[in-house]
């Protein structure tokens, strides 16, 4: 193996090249002038950040052991900012249901009370799990797997607005076998998710913790950020790349085909051709069926199929205390409201990126995902002003919030979040075997196939990178 080729500069294809630091030649080929894909922060000359992606990382189980593992790596121990379980935006989840808001049960005495807009106690819920029968399918939707495990309520409140925070999703399409897989594990291996949650519900990659990790542990971290905004990562992660000297970093470098050549493949950009033994696509599947040779075309098919969703990310700065609660922030179920998915209080977990002058609170409001079409029409022709005003519109009725914010952004994150159909591991086994067939020295990584999580995609380069030279990374 001379020349690795990682299609995608985002932090899948960044991971992957750092776990890949060993090997002869690696390049990089991102198709935009900047590195870090969804991971995207604005930081503000007055100290203000906004994040425009994800804002938090869980450093929970191997993934989340191995991402912290990386940032240590890079020497950006000192930049992590720590939640813990204990915080109050931990503790304080909300949903928005019958035009309120709801503290969601936590703990004990959440489970052993009845708590609006559930109609009994949890615990009953749970209790009787036990004694359900374990599915016979192969894979189900979100809905219909907690519907029959947890009851209908649950599933039509709790876990809709879930998956809409998370997957900006519909859990009646959504696979619970590749959404939630330790979900289905449990059942599958230990006939309940009660106890699959005690006993455990199958193998995790052994991974030792790193000093951060270790203290993660330690300090019972339920979620960290980075002082400057997530896009720090990215941009920690590229600079280490480019040190090493044995990585190549290309921007503004879009693919227009791949095809196979006598050892490896031929890779045509606008202003040339490379040449590279093995590619690992980080593209989203769509993507990269569009660049794949017609030889290929069962595996184009098949990446074609993984569709994505949009979701418009508003963030909004107001003067002063404007929150009726503290929290993390609230869920919408589609039930009360398409349009908007949720509404995250950044000033709670994280107030070190609130502006150092002067009080305000800083909200995102998550809206469309798979609704947007329907809500608010063709993302090509939406105006950021329209979204704009259903966002502060939402902050109003939701919130309560009557002054109008003193900043805002708006970010239209075209097909940002893969979504996983029921039957999508068979989608992703396929692939795999096609790929193994037709002997194509080609790898999948990426939120298109194992977990749309920073940690599942990192994970994933770590994995193709192992699997290319061996386990020693």
């Amino acid at each position: 193996m001379t020349t690795v080729a990682v299609l995608g500069g985002g932090i899948g294809g960044l991971a992957a090249s750092y776990y890949l630091c060993k090997s002869p030649q690696v390049i990089v080929l991102e198709s935009s002038s900047r590195f870090g894909g969804w991971l995207s922060s604005t930081r503000r000359s007055d100290g203000a950040v906004f994040e425009h992606g994800p804002r938090g990382i869980r450093p929970a189980g191997a993934v989340g052991r191995n991402t912290l593992n990386m940032v240590d790596d890079l020497g950006l121990g000192g930049e992590i900012l720590p939640v813990d379980y204990s915080h109050v935006a931990s503790k304080n989840r909300y949903v928005y249901v019958n035009k309120q808001l709801h503290r969601m049960p936590s703990g004990i005495s959440g489970l052993l009370r009845t708590v609006p807009p559930f109609s009994r106690p949890l615990l009953l819920n749970v209790a009787k799990e036990i004694l359900v029968r374990k599915g016979k399918e192969d894979d189900e939707s979100i809905h219909s797997f907690v519907s029959r495990r947890l009851g209908k309520e649950l599933a039509d409140i709790a876990v809709d607005s879930l998956c809409r925070g998370v997957f900006a999703g519909d859990c009646r399409k959504l696979s619970v076998r590749s959404c939630f897989p330790v979900l289905f594990n449990a059942e599958q291996r230990r006939g309940s998710l009660t106890l699959g949650m005690l006993l455990g519900s199958g193998p995790t990659p052994a991974l030792p913790p790193g000093p951060l990790a270790q203290r993660s542990q330690t300090e019972s971290w339920a979620q960290w950020s980075l002082r400057s905004g997530m896009q720090s990562f990215p941009e920690s992660l590229s600079e280490f790349l480019q040190q090493s000297g044995r990585v190549q970093l290309h921007r503004d470098a879009g693919v227009q085909h791949i095809t196979p050549a006598a050892s490896g493949w031929k890779i045509e950009l606008e202003d040339g051709v490379i040449s590279a033994d093995h590619i690992i696509s980080a593209m989203p599947a769509k993507a990269l069926s569009s660049i794949l040779p017609p030889s290929c075309q069962s595996l184009s098919q098949l990446l074609q199929d993984i569709s994505m969703v949009t979701v418009a990310v508003v963030n909004l700065e107001y003067e002063g205390s404007i929150l009726p609660v503290t929290g993390f922030g609230h869920l919408i179920p589609s039930s009360e409201n398409l349009g908007v998915l949720g509404v995250v209080y950044d000033s709670v977990p994280f107030p070190q990126h609130n502006r150092p002058e002067g009080h305000t609170t800083r909200l995102t409001v998550m809206m469309g995902g798979a609704w947007f079409q329907e809500v608010f029409g063709s993302p090509e022709t939406v105006t950021d002003e329209c979204l704009l005003v259903r966002a502060t519109e939402a902050v109003r009725s939701q919130l309560g919030v009557t002054s109008a914010p003193c900043w805002s952004w708006v970010a239209l994150q075209k097909d940002c979040i893969p979504q996983y159909y029921m039957g999508h591991f068979r989608k992703v086994e396929s692939m795999r075997h096609l790929i193994k067939e037709n002997n194509l020295s080609l790898s999948l990584i990426g939120s298109s196939y194992d977990g749309v999580s920073v940690n599942d995609v990192i994970f994933s380069g770590r994995t193709a990178a192992e699997e290319l030279i061996g386990a020693a990374v």
